[in-house]
Protein backbone atom coordinates (compact mmCIF):
# COMPACT_ATOMS: atom_id res chain seq x y z
CA UNK A 1 0.00 0.00 0.00
CA UNK A 2 1.08 3.38 -0.77
CA UNK A 3 0.43 6.91 1.35
CA UNK A 4 1.25 10.03 -0.11
CA UNK A 5 0.22 12.14 2.54
CA UNK A 6 0.46 15.81 2.78
CA UNK A 7 0.33 18.35 5.70
CA UNK A 8 -2.60 20.44 4.93
CA UNK A 9 -3.85 23.69 6.70
CA UNK A 10 -6.97 22.94 4.65
CA UNK A 11 -8.28 20.50 1.98
CA UNK A 12 -11.48 19.41 0.08
CA UNK A 13 -12.60 16.99 -2.38
CA UNK A 14 -15.77 17.81 -5.02
CA UNK A 15 -17.53 15.30 -7.39
CA UNK A 16 -19.88 16.33 -9.68
CA UNK A 17 -20.22 20.08 -8.13
CA UNK A 18 -20.31 18.41 -4.73
CA UNK A 19 -18.15 18.56 -1.93
CA UNK A 20 -17.92 14.88 -0.34
CA UNK A 21 -15.08 15.39 1.94
CA UNK A 22 -12.60 18.24 3.29
CA UNK A 23 -10.79 19.07 6.49
CA UNK A 24 -9.00 21.94 7.77
CA UNK A 25 -5.71 21.26 9.51
CA UNK A 26 -4.13 17.87 9.33
CA UNK A 27 -3.21 15.53 6.58
CA UNK A 28 -4.53 14.83 3.22
CA UNK A 29 -3.44 11.07 2.09
CA UNK A 30 -3.59 10.21 -1.71
CA UNK A 31 -3.97 5.88 -0.94
CA UNK A 32 -3.24 3.48 -3.40
CA UNK A 33 -3.25 -0.46 -3.16
CA UNK A 34 -0.99 -2.61 -5.54
CA UNK A 35 -1.01 -5.86 -6.42
CA UNK A 36 -0.32 -8.33 -3.75
CA UNK A 37 -1.53 -6.23 -0.62
CA UNK A 38 -4.50 -7.53 1.93
CA UNK A 39 -5.75 -5.94 4.97
CA UNK A 40 -2.30 -6.38 6.41
CA UNK A 41 -0.77 -4.16 4.58
CA UNK A 42 -3.65 -1.49 4.91
CA UNK A 43 -3.50 -1.54 8.28
CA UNK A 44 0.21 -1.10 8.77
CA UNK A 45 0.20 1.62 6.05
CA UNK A 46 -2.61 3.50 9.01
CA UNK A 47 -0.48 2.36 12.15
CA UNK A 48 2.26 3.97 10.11
CA UNK A 49 0.61 7.42 9.10
CA UNK A 50 -1.43 7.85 12.39
CA UNK A 51 1.86 7.87 13.94
CA UNK A 52 4.34 9.60 11.73
CA UNK A 53 5.18 12.93 13.37
CA UNK A 54 4.94 16.02 10.93
CA UNK A 55 3.42 18.78 12.83
CA UNK A 56 5.71 21.15 15.06
CA UNK A 57 6.17 20.91 18.68
CA UNK A 58 6.49 23.88 21.28
CA UNK A 59 10.53 24.05 19.46
CA UNK A 60 9.13 23.95 15.88
CA UNK A 61 10.52 20.50 15.31
CA UNK A 62 8.89 17.88 13.55
CA UNK A 63 7.32 16.00 16.42
CA UNK A 64 3.78 15.20 16.59
CA UNK A 65 1.32 13.09 14.76
CA UNK A 66 -2.14 13.87 13.24
CA UNK A 67 -3.49 12.00 16.23
CA UNK A 68 -1.55 14.13 18.37
CA UNK A 69 -2.55 17.66 17.07
CA UNK A 70 -6.11 15.97 16.82
CA UNK A 71 -6.22 17.04 12.99
CA UNK A 72 -8.34 16.32 10.48
CA UNK A 73 -7.50 12.82 7.63
CA UNK A 74 -8.95 13.23 4.36
CA UNK A 75 -8.59 9.98 2.66
CA UNK A 76 -8.45 9.93 -1.23
CA UNK A 77 -7.99 7.07 -3.47
CA UNK A 78 -5.64 7.41 -6.16
CA UNK A 79 -4.22 4.34 -7.72
CA UNK A 80 -2.20 6.53 -10.42
CA UNK A 81 0.44 6.14 -7.57
CA UNK A 82 1.11 2.40 -8.19
CA UNK A 83 1.87 3.52 -12.04
CA UNK A 84 5.67 1.84 -13.50
CA UNK A 85 7.10 4.97 -15.49
CA UNK A 86 10.34 3.35 -15.88
CA UNK A 87 9.72 3.44 -19.72
CA UNK A 88 8.44 5.23 -22.48
CA UNK A 89 6.23 8.33 -21.96
CA UNK A 90 3.05 6.18 -20.92
CA UNK A 91 2.43 4.98 -17.45
CA UNK A 92 1.81 1.60 -16.82
CA UNK A 93 -0.97 0.37 -13.85
CA UNK A 94 -0.23 -2.95 -13.99
CA UNK A 95 1.35 -2.40 -10.56
CA UNK A 96 -1.90 -1.34 -8.90
CA UNK A 97 -4.68 -3.03 -7.44
CA UNK A 98 -7.65 -4.82 -9.59
CA UNK A 99 -10.66 -2.18 -8.85
CA UNK A 100 -12.66 -4.62 -6.70
CA UNK A 101 -9.47 -4.93 -4.86
CA UNK A 102 -9.06 -1.40 -4.47
CA UNK A 103 -12.11 -0.32 -3.40
CA UNK A 104 -12.01 -3.37 -0.72
CA UNK A 105 -8.96 -2.44 0.68
CA UNK A 106 -9.59 1.41 0.73
CA UNK A 107 -13.14 0.48 1.90
CA UNK A 108 -11.15 -1.46 5.09
CA UNK A 109 -8.54 1.53 5.54
CA UNK A 110 -10.97 4.16 5.66
CA UNK A 111 -13.06 2.49 8.13
CA UNK A 112 -9.93 1.42 9.98
CA UNK A 113 -9.36 4.87 10.02
CA UNK A 114 -12.75 5.85 12.00
CA UNK A 115 -12.22 3.52 14.55
CA UNK A 116 -8.71 4.84 15.42
CA UNK A 117 -9.14 8.33 14.60
CA UNK A 118 -11.84 11.37 15.29
CA UNK A 119 -11.75 12.99 12.37
CA UNK A 120 -12.26 11.18 8.49
CA UNK A 121 -13.09 12.60 5.33
CA UNK A 122 -12.92 10.59 2.17
CA UNK A 123 -13.10 11.10 -1.59
CA UNK A 124 -14.74 8.65 -3.92
CA UNK A 125 -13.40 5.86 -5.13
CA UNK A 126 -14.19 5.43 -8.86
CA UNK A 127 -15.06 8.75 -9.01
CA UNK A 128 -13.40 12.01 -11.49
CA UNK A 129 -12.52 14.53 -8.42
CA UNK A 130 -11.00 17.84 -7.93
CA UNK A 131 -8.76 17.85 -4.93
CA UNK A 132 -7.78 21.42 -3.78
CA UNK A 133 -5.39 21.94 -0.50
CA UNK A 134 -3.50 24.27 0.56
CA UNK A 135 0.19 22.41 1.80
CA UNK A 136 1.52 23.33 4.46
CA UNK A 137 5.06 23.61 4.41
CA UNK A 138 4.94 22.58 1.91
CA UNK A 139 5.34 18.82 4.06
CA UNK A 140 4.71 15.87 1.80
CA UNK A 141 5.76 12.44 2.68
CA UNK A 142 5.56 8.85 0.72
CA UNK A 143 4.65 6.28 2.94
CA UNK A 144 4.89 2.92 1.40
CA UNK A 145 4.45 -1.16 2.99
CA UNK A 146 4.94 -3.68 0.98
CA UNK A 147 3.48 -7.45 1.37
CA UNK A 148 5.34 -9.24 4.08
Amino acid sequence: MIGLLQRVSQASVVVDGERVGAINAGLMVLVCAEKGDTEREADALLAKLLGYRVFADEAGKMNRSVTDVAGGLLLVPQFTLAADTNSGTRPSFTPAAAPADGRRLFDHFVAQARVRHALVQTGQFGADMQVSLTNDGPVTFWLQVGPK
